[in-house]
């Protein structure tokens, strides 16, 4: 079975891409490799380019365990 592409409006779409822009910016400061974070976070490294893009299509598991990673958990709520 095929999954369905996740459609969202632009101005939502954009807040999706910063906040994986952000998460990336996060993870350079603290000097780590994305193969680092995504062993932290339990996911591929695959996924974590997909949550640094922005990709609507990412589970929020795997987009909180990134930020958990990276120490920012608390900052999901924001």
């Amino acid at each position: 079975m095929k999954s369905k592409k996740q459609v969202l409006f632009p101005k939502h779409q954009k807040i999706l891409e910063q906040v994986g822009e952000n998460s990336k910016l996060a993870r350079k400061r603290r000097k780590l490799t994305a193969v680092q974070v995504a062993e932290r976070a339990g996911i591929n490294r695959t996924t974590l380019y997909q949550v640094e893009k922005g990709n609507p299509g990412v589970s929020i598991g795997a987009w909180f365990n990134v930020m958990r990673a990276l120490g920012l958990q608390d900052d999901f709520f924001k």
